[in-house]
């Protein structure tokens, strides 16, 4: 007996169209931990508990197996495609000119859809490595964030739209500076900005810099990413589950400190995109926004939590000369 959650009691946010999409989302990266099949699977769960936002990408090496199921969920009538909102993005080694509409044309074909609701650029530079290699891990061919190659890149996003195989584009893994750099040169802007946020890292320059633009934050990493890869982790690492404020208001709700991230994500005005495989967890992950929302107070104890701890530095990117991963973020 699957666990189901009425969608109306799930709260939404919207896009500068004034098209709403859910508060929350099921994300798709197994973390080098979880194969494309368990993957899959987590996906027909959690659709048919209630998620209807699906955060996919190329790189994860599973929107095959998602398009499979997508199928079975459509033909057992368990949800039409027009109820779901999914998204995937190019990744870095598809920026070249014609690459983009390629990497989208695979994608559109691996989940067995017409169109694509929200196409990101996964990251703002053709930076490459391969899946699953070590922090260490250095690209010759990697080089420093780029003002034309990015413009020309959304060029090329932006005619997805135009082709209508698009609904909306976004952008991922940006800075202030950057968006200040390309949002002028935009001709369809973008509806949404997916970033690292979660209590340790709330980003509020950034988070406050989009909401200004009507850009969405989509927030990953939304309860740290505890299973994120070994290549992710680094001495310092804060575990916002650990966070004071955090596990006192876990204990004031009688609830995992898990969900309490989430919680002050949606309330704070984000789109968290929390992964599991487990029915448990990504049912209590959908349901604790329906319910029992943070006080005033708690909401501000955890703002004063942040530890401007980025767990995704994106070492891997780095090019010859760089100094360390902050050089990819200004």
């Amino acid at each position: 007996m699957v666990n189901r959650i009425a969608q109306e009691s799930i709260p939404v946010r919207k896009l500068y169209s004034g098209e709403t999409i859910p508060c929350v989302g099921l994300g798709t990266f197994g973390s080098d931990k979880y194969d494309a099949e368990t993957v899959s699977q987590a996906v027909y769960g959690a659709v048919k508990c209630g998620y209807r936002l699906i955060d996919c990408a190329a790189v994860y090496q599973n929107e095959k197996q998602i398009g499979e199921v997508l199928d079975r969920l459509f033909r057992e009538k368990e949800v039409s495609r027009k109820e779901l909102f999914i998204t995937s993005k190019v990744w870095n080694d598809m920026h070249g000119e014609g690459k983009v509409l390629a990497s989208c044309q695979k994608s559109l074909a691996d989940l067995g859809i017409e169109n694509i609701d929200l196409f990101f650029v996964h990251w703002p530079f053709p930076n490459y490595h391969a899946p699953g290699c070590s922090g260490d891990s250095r690209n010759p061919d990697s080089r420093p964030f780029s003002v034309e190659e990015f413009t020309a890149t959304w060029r090329q996003c932006e005619k997805l739209v135009d082709l209508g195989v698009v609904r909306y584009i976004g952008m991922s893994n940006m800075t202030v500076s950057k968006l200040e750099a390309v949002l002028p040169l935009c001709r369809i802007r973008p509806a949404a900005l997916e970033m690292e946020l979660h209590p340790s890292f709330q980003q509020p320059e950034l988070f406050d810099y989009a909401l200004r633009h009507d850009i969405l934050p989509i927030g990953y990493c939304p309860i740290g990413s505890p299973s994120r890869p070994e290549r992710d982790r680094a001495a310092g690492d804060v575990a916002d589950i650990e966070l004071p404020a955090v596990r006192k208001a876990a204990e004031s709700h009688g609830v995992h400190p898990a969900v309490i991230c989430l919680k002050w994500a949606v309330q704070r005005g984000q789109v968290p995109i929390p992964f599991s495989v487990k029915e448990s967890q990504y049912y209590s992950n959908l349901k604790c926004v329906t319910e029992d929302p943070l006080t005033v107070e708690e909401m501000e104890a955890i703002r004063r939590e942040d530890q401007n701890c980025r767990l995704i530095k994106g070492q891997v990117f780095l090019w010859e000369g760089a100094r360390s991963w902050e050089d990819l973020w200004d």
